[in-house]
């Protein structure tokens, strides 16, 4: 006789729940799935489930109300999304959007259930209010990045960040990321053209010259043209 998966697996910080929030955790928790490219929620979305993601990716975003897009943080397997939290314990509707990067297979648990434990297992409390203390930490992190650091420097680390030296990418899709305008973008992945840095594609930025895109990162920039 073979043994059910344990659908808590994904999530070792959950392994020392204690037996009654385990049980009303597990006999709670609805598995869903979505495809790629699914819009999981939208601003002004009532939130009313707490979300664990056992596979896949989402990608949480903000958009402005001039149009930009920026990328707040992206959901791993194993990880809650803060804002689903924040808007589950204000009882408020979601201020932004989530889009499955990749095809995701998780776990909801009613607000209901989510209260609940929340209010008596200590466990549980500790691995909610540490994952949104992780979060809160890496989004402060995000918002000097793109308030105090120059869009050159991060361009440049993003594109480091790429494990080959072809990265698949638009130029809208690096605004999103860093938070600005895909014109900026192209602007600045040209100056990089010229200084030899990159060689611009149809659809991918090949890297040229890490070494070089390492001194734009850690320095700050490259001068505009003369």
């Amino acid at each position: 006789m073979t043994t059910a998966p344990d659908p808590l697996a994904p999530f070792p910080k959950l392994a020392a729940l204690e037996p009654e929030a385990r049980a009303a955790l597990v006999a709670a928790a609805q598995p869903i799935s979505a495809p790629a490219g699914a819009v999981l929620f939208r601003p002004g979305d009532a939130c009313e489930r707490f979300v664990m993601l056992r596979a896949g990716t989402v990608r949480v975003q903000l958009l402005s109300d001039t149009g930009h897009e920026i990328v707040l943080y992206r959901v791993r397997p194993g990880e809650t999304c803060v804002i689903t939290t924040s808007c589950l314990i204000a009882h408020d509707a979601y201020s932004a959007e989530g889009i499955a990067d990749g095809p995701v297979d998780a776990l909801v648990v009613p607000m209901a259930v989510f209260e609940s434990l929340l209010a008596t297992s200590p466990v549980f409390r500790g691995f909610v209010m540490g994952a949104f203390g992780t979060r809160l930490a890496e989004l402060m992190h995000r918002i000097d990045d793109v308030a105090f650091r120059p869009i050159d420097a991060r361009l440049a680390a993003r594109l480091l960040a790429s494990a080959g030296d072809e990265v698949a990418t638009t130029h809208q899709a690096l605004a999103i990321e860093l938070g600005t305008a895909r014109e900026v973008i192209s602007r600045r992945l040209k100056l990089f053209e010229r200084d030899g840095l990159v060689a611009l594609g149809r659809g991918t930025v090949e890297l040229r010259d890490r070494e070089g895109l390492r001194r734009v990162a850690a320095a700050g920039g490259v001068p505009p043209p003369a």
